[in-house]
């Protein structure tokens, strides 16, 4: 009897993605869609929670904020309890949560008590995409992981065309309530489907859990975004809201780095950064998501601030970069598997880098067909750049790796994700505020009342308002061509196996 064919020698159909693992890539999607779809629609209804509930924009702001503090409190605790409980117990559990916390959403009767409620959606919310990431990657073979992510990357898509959209109209034609109530269905289906789906878990309960490492890295890391997130509505990293949260975060999650090298099991595995791979990963992921999604928060503003637009028709007007974004993914996740994702993501980078230098240049009047040719190139580039970044993390690692590592990459994702958001709206503010004419239209709308402007004075101020969105795409933009140096030193090979140098280390 003949002995089995090597990797290399196997035939090209063993590498498709098979139909067991495209029935896992479903249920995560699934769950994924959900959570992702909920943030971009809850963002179009802040000015429909300032009316109904009778509050200012900053409180109804922490209907955002508390979800984003909640993710951040519960995503170290998923790398340890998926080895615990096992991935499968604990997505139903996250699914369950967020479910329950979108229908309580739909019944809150003030502001805090929707922000109340949006806390434990987040709960749930925080775990579904770590999760999704463990169960995909386990479900596929090293080789195959750039395709799997790419799979992945469709909820990250959906997110930003279908939310806004879906937001807008459900408050018009139906009521604010529905924004929420249209996670139930998704929900049942995502839960009933997982339960019959998803292999059964094998959990391993002999790990310790981390209770200084939790007591340290949780409140740290929600107080070090709750100052973060305090930026834009403050105007300055100055302020006692944004200084006192952050340097008491910063303090703990620094006493966290130097007691997670001590216990057997972390509550954050901070020796996979001796994988080199991963820790240039990690930084790549780090500066790119700072100033793309810092930027991408702003294009809706311009359409809605300076083009006037209103906000169903902004959010159709980002639906270019989606599209864009669905062209490349999955191309980009085959290549990534047949030629590594160092090549890929450069080649996304230079995509955006030429995209975003419209935007450096928008002003009051600038073309549609330019504007929406420049986020569907950005959009081409987004679609080449996370996702095989993301493969490039998690490849090398073993099995029992593969929960800590993408906690990890989740928490680096949404700390610069809050921090790029944070440094784009403080530079854009201050850009504004800056101008005699801009400021004084900017704070007329903030506050609705009319601006104190003559008429042939708003047409100036508009394009001082522009000027700023121009000023603060500049700033993003030099941040992105930044990150080529990190995304140099990504492989530009494939991989062949999971080859974790940090496995004799950790254990």
């Amino acid at each position: 009897m003949s002995a089995a064919p090597p990797s290399s020698a196997r035939p090209a159909a063993d590498d498709k993605l098979d139909a067991a693992v495209l029935k896992v890539a479903g249920v995560v999607v699934l769950g994924a869609i959900m959570s992702i779809l909920d943030i971009t629609v809850v963002s179009v209804a802040l000015p429909t929670f300032q009316s109904t509930f009778d509050a200012t924009y900053a409180t109804v702001a922490w209907t955002m904020t508390g979800y984003t503090l909640a993710l951040a409190t519960v995503i170290p605790l998923t790398g340890w309890a998926a080895d615990r409980f096992g991935t499968k117990r604990l997505y139903l559990l996250a699914l369950v949560l967020f479910v329950l916390g979108s229908v309580l959403c739909s019944t809150a009767w003030s502001i805090e008590s929707l922000i109340t409620f949006r806390v434990i959606q987040g709960l749930g919310g925080g775990m579904l995409m770590p999760l999704g990431m463990t169960i995909m990657t386990r479900a596929a073979r090293p080789e195959r992981v750039g395709r799997v992510m790419a799979v992945l990357g469709v909820p990250m898509l959906l997110g930003p065309i279908a939310g806004p959209i879906l937001g807008g109209w459900l408050i018009e034609s139906v009521s604010w309530h529905w924004i929420f109530l249209i996670n139930v269905p998704i929900g049942i289906a995502a839960f009933l489907t997982a339960a019959r789906v998803l292999p059964k878990d094998a959990p391993t309960p002999s790990e310790s859990f981390d209770f200084v490492g939790m007591l340290l890295m949780s409140p740290g890391l929600a107080l070090l975004l709750f100052g973060v997130s305090s930026v834009p509505g403050e105007g300055t990293v100055l302020a006692t809201k944004v200084l006192v949260p952050a340097a008491i975060g910063a303090v703990l999650i620094a006493l966290f780095v130097v007691h997670a090298f001590r216990p057997e099991h972390p509550l954050i595995e901070l020796r996979l950064f001796k994988n080199r791979q991963l820790t240039v990963a990690v930084i790549t992921m780090f500066m790119f998501a700072v100033a793309f999604f810092g930027a991408m928060l702003l294009i809706p503003s311009y359409f809605l601030q300076v083009r006037g637009e209103s906000t169903l028709s902004a959010g159709i007007l980002m639906a270019p970069q989606g599209i864009g974004a669905m062209f490349t993914m999955p191309l980009a996740g085959k290549l990534t598997d047949k030629i590594g994702p160092g090549r890929i993501v450069l080649s996304g980078l230079v995509l955006i880098v030429v995209g975003m230098a419209v935007l450096t240049q928008v002003g009051a009047d600038t073309s549609y067909w330019l504007l929406l040719s420049a986020l569907f190139v950005m959009g081409m580039g987004m679609g080449a750049t996370m996702m095989p970044n993301m493969t490039a993390a998690l490849q090398t690692l073993s099995d029992q790796m593969i929960a800590r590592g993408s906690t990890l990459m989740n928490i680096v994702q949404q700390i610069a994700s809050s921090v790029g958001a944070a440094v784009m709206s403080v530079v854009l503010t201050n850009q504004i505020l800056g101008s005699p004419l801009g400021g004084k239209l900017m704070e007329s709308m903030q506050s609705g009342q009319p601006p104190q402007l003559t008429q042939a004075q708003i047409p100036q101020a508009v394009a001082q308002i522009a000027d700023g969105f121009s000023g603060t795409f500049t700033v993003a933009w030099v941040l992105v061509i930044l990150t080529f140096i990190p995304a140099f030193f990504l492989p530009r090979h494939p991989s062949a196996k999971a080859v974790d140098p940090t496995v004799a280390a950790v254990h």
